[in-house]
C-alpha cells in the first residue's frame, strides 16, 4: 500500500516537474537569444563594419595604404612602443603583486587601491597629468631638458602614458594565483635550503608564468589602441610622435575614411592576434606547469 501511495505521489508531482523544466529552458532559451542579439549589435557588427569597409579596395588596397610612409611609421611607432611597454609592466607586475601579497608594511591598502586607479581614471586625464607632472615648465620636465632629454611631446611620454593605462593588467591577474599557492610548498623549498630567489623561481613563478605572459600580451594589446592619454602627451607630429590609432583619428577628419579604415584593420587583426597568443600561452605554459 505504501509503495502505491508513494507511486501514485510521484505520478502527480511528474507534470509540475516537467512543467518546471520545461519553464527553465524557455528561459533559458530566451536569455541565450537575448545575450546573443545584445554581442552581435554591440561587437559583431561593428567588427563586420570595420571589417567591410577596410577591404572595400580589396586587400591589396589596404596594404597599399598601410604601407604609406606616414601609416607605416605610426604603425610601427604603436607596435615597439606597446612592446616595450608589455616587456616592463609584465616586469613590474608580477613584482608588485609579489610585494602585496608576500609582505605587511604600511600603506599596504593604499598602494592596493592605486593599483586600479588606472582603470578608473579617464584617458585624457592621464595625458594631463604627465603632462603637468613631465611636460615644458615643470621641476622634473625642466630637470631632464638640462640634460637634452624631452619627455613630454616626445616618445617618452608615449611609453609613460602606456606605462600608466595598461599597469593593472599583470597585477591583478597574478595576484590571485599567489594566493592559491600552498604554504606547505615554500616551507619544503625552505627545509631543503633553498634561498628566496630559487622559492620564487621554482615554487612561484611556475605557477604564476601563463598569468604573467598572458596579461603582458594583453596590456600589448590595450596600448596597441591607446587613444585618449596619447592624444594629450605625444605632440601627434608624423614621423616623430604620431602613433597608430591618431592617426586613424586625423584621416577622419581629413575626409579620408578608407585610410583610416585600412589602419584600423591592421590594428583589429593586430589586437585579435595578441588575444588568441594570450589563449595559447594560457593553455600551453598553464597546462605544463599545472
Amino acid at each position: 500500500m505504501k509503495e502505491t501511495a508513494v507511486k501514485s505521489m510521484a505520478v502527480r508531482r511528474t507534470p509540475r516537474r516537467l512543467l518546471s523544466i520545461a519553464r527553465e529552458s524557455a528561459f533559458e532559451r530566451s536569455m541565450r537569444g537575448t545575450v546573443l542579439i545584445y554581442l552581435t549589435l554591440i561587437v559583431l557588427l561593428p567588427l563586420l563594419a570595420l571589417t567591410h569597409a577596410g577591404l572595400s579596395e580589396g586587400v591589396s588596397g589596404v596594404f597599399e595604404r598601410i604601407t604609406s610612409p606616414i601609416a607605416k611609421h605610426a604603425i610601427v611607432l604603436t607596435l615597439w612602443t606597446s612592446a616595450l611597454v608589455a616587456a616592463i609592466n609584465t616586469v613590474f607586475g608580477v613584482a608588485t603583486a609579489w610585494l602585496l601579497f608576500r609582505y605587511r608594511f604600511p600603506g599596504k591598502r593604499l598602494l592596493n587601491a592605486i593599483v586600479d586607479l588606472p582603470l578608473a581614471i579617464p584617458t585624457l586625464v592621464t595625458g594631463l597629468m604627465i603632462t603637468v607632472l613631465y611636460g615644458p615648465g615643470s621641476l622634473i620636465g625642466e630637470r631632464f631638458e638640462g640634460f637634452g632629454i624631452q619627455l613630454v611631446f616626445a616618445k617618452p611620454a608615449i611609453v609613460l602614458a602606456l606605462l600608466f593605462v595598461t599597469f593593472p593588467f599583470v597585477v591583478r591577474a597574478v595576484e590571485p594565483l599567489l594566493e592559491e599557492i600552498d604554504p606547505s610548498e615554500e616551507e619544503a623549498a625552505i627545509l631543503l635550503g633553498a634561498d628566496p630567489i630559487r622559492i620564487f623561481r621554482t615554487v612561484y613563478l611556475p605557477v604564476v608564468l601563463s598569468a604573467a605572459v598572458s596579461s603582458g600580451v594583453r596590456s600589448f594589446g590595450r596600448a596597441v589602441g591607446e587613444f585618449g592619454s596619447i592624444v594629450v602627451v605625444a605632440g601627434n607630429i608624423p614621423f616623430e610622435t604620431l602613433t597608430a590609432p591618431i592617426y586613424v583619428f586625423g584621416e577622419i577628419e581629413s575626409g579620408a575614411p578608407e585610410s583610416a579604415a585600412a589602419v584600423s584593420l591592421a590594428l583589429l587583426l593586430t589586437a585579435l592576434s595578441l588575444h588568441v597568443i594570450a589563449r595559447v600561452v594560457e593553455r600551453q605554459i598553464g597546462a605544463r606547469h599545472a
